[in-house]
């Protein structure tokens, strides 16, 4: 267990350390005022406090991907632990803070605005459609996933569409009212919750003596039953998204970035929460390696999941919590997603109306762009989930990629130091790149293809950076 401890204590350490790195290279500026004083509305653009804020931030883009992806991501070995906690503190955390940093420093501007105004028109245009989609796409995974749970503990009485129905009249509710009606009272117990379901697991972990493996030379490889079909690389950071880095969570941070009441919480929240949910993902990582006796054992007890980590996140909280850990499951495998789900539909109806410049003060404005949202959402609906999924998978990683180099280019026109970023979107660029060349859902190239067309394309962006660099330079 010395692996677990050392990576939770570095996880740790990253956020006070390097965060504070984080935060020193970009600025903080402690006498501008907020969008949240500034563009007050009373809808979107609400003072909060940065603890409640921190909470629905880790609500918001925590979800089902840290306990899910930790344990689908577990089936590859230890190899997960370092991805974990490297990618959290070196490529999602920094991630997180500055995208909604720069939302901040925007007005509250949504992604594909600030994708824009750093990247060019066209590359806006098609961020605003992609974007918009992803949030639609994430918001039906989160219908169909909670329903499909609900339904099998009430198979008797309420089926899977029923329940369908239920959660969308929630999702339209919740996306419709003022962010401080629902979202700010009740999102901070729900996130509260996780945080002490985690903990209750991570205890758990410890009072029992749970054999997690350790990273060793040896055990740092491919555990994974069909290693040829799944490559470490890329499937693992494809798998582990949440707990590691996430282009949806990018979609979220403008949402707080518009109740932020000073940009020093930024690190707090943004960076922060990043942070928790890497321990997150970390902990249900470890107790999913252990609980079953092995990797190996893990693997057989999802296939008797039919691959679903819902079974498996069930068991291990009811075996080690009790009644209490059933209770907390339920709000960790329902509650948690559908939370999310809502606010990707709050984040698409905000993307569109910075788009056409329609004010969401009236309800009427409100009604008029989420309607076509929900009926496309219930489009995507009729594919199949495990489809749904694994294009969402890909999608959230591309959209991380185009974040990262829009930070990296913010941070050479400011003259920052901007390697923090653009380290972190050379391997997403390999990462994403390669996945479609080599997945079962992509190209299904062998994986030695997949690594030379995937080192070609990143070197390709590398090369367009740099030579745009060099002539911002000699213009200046």
């Amino acid at each position: 267990m010395i692996t677990f401890f050392v990576s939770i204590l570095v996880l740790i350490g990253g956020y006070f350390i390097y965060g504070r790195l984080v935060e020193r290279i970009f600025g903080v500026e402690r006498d501008r005022q907020t969008p949240a004083y500034t563009h007050t509305d009373g809808i979107d653009y609400v003072p909060m406090g940065w603890w409640r804020i921190f909470l629905i931030q880790f609500l918001n883009i925590a979800g089902l991907g840290p306990i899910f992806g930790a344990v689908m991501g577990a089936i590859y070995g230890p190899a997960a632990f370092l991805w974990i906690v490297l990618g959290t503190i070196f490529g999602g955390a920094v991630h997180d803070y500055c995208s909604g940093m720069l939302s901040v420093r925007n007005n509250g501007m949504s992604l594909p605005e600030i994708v824009g105004k750093y990247m060019g028109t066209g590359f806006k245009q098609f961020m605003r459609i992609f974007t918009v989609l992803l949030m639609v796409l994430v918001g039906a995974v989160f219908v169909a996933g909670p329903a499909k749970l609900l339904a099998g503990m009430t198979a008797n009485h309420i089926g899977f569409t029923v329940w369908c129905i239920i959660v969308f009249i929630y999702y339209i509710v919740a996306t419709l009212l003022p962010i401080d009606k629902i979202i700010g009272k009740i999102y901070p117990v729900f996130g509260f919750a996780m945080l002490f379901m985690a903990g209750g697991i991570g205890g758990s972990l410890i009072w029992t003596g749970a054999p997690v493996p350790e990273i060793t030379f040896q055990n740092l490889r491919n555990m994974h039953s069909d290693p040829v079909t799944y490559p470490l690389f890329p499937m693992l950071f494809i798998s582990i998204a949440c707990g590691a880095i996430s282009g949806f969570h990018a979609t979220q941070s403008p949402l707080m970035a518009r109740c932020l009441k000073n940009e020093r919480y930024g690190r707090r929240v943004f960076y922060g929460a990043m942070t928790a949910e890497g321990i997150v993902a970390l902990i249900w990582a470890a107790a999913a390696m252990s609980f079953f006796g092995g990797v190996g054992e893990l693997q057989s007890a999802l296939s008797g999941y039919d691959n679903n980590a819902a079974g498996a996140v069930n068991e291990i909280a009811h075996s080690w919590l009790g009644k209490i850990g059933g209770l907390l499951a339920i709000i960790g495998v329902i509650v948690a997603p559908v939370t999310s789900g809502d606010t990707a539909f709050r984040s698409a109806r905000l993307i569109v109306s910075d788009f056409i410049r329609y004010s969401q003060r009236e309800i009427s404005h409100r009604i008029f762009i989420s309607i076509p949202l929900f009926v496309l959402a219930l489009v995507i609906l009729q594919i199949n989930f495990d489809v749904i999924w694994r294009y969402f998978a890909w999608s959230n990683q591309t959209l991380a990629t185009a974040t990262l180099w829009t930070i990296t280019v913010y941070l050479v026109r400011e003259n920052k130091f901007y390697w923090i970023t653009l380290i972190p979107a050379l391997f997403m660029t390999m990462v994403i790149s390669t996945y479609i060349m080599v997945a079962p859902e992509g190209f299904h190239l062998s994986a030695n293809v997949g690594y030379w067309i995937g080192t070609f394309c990143t070197a390709t962006v590398c090369v367009v950076f740099f030579r745009w660099m060099h002539r911002k330079q000699r213009f200046l």
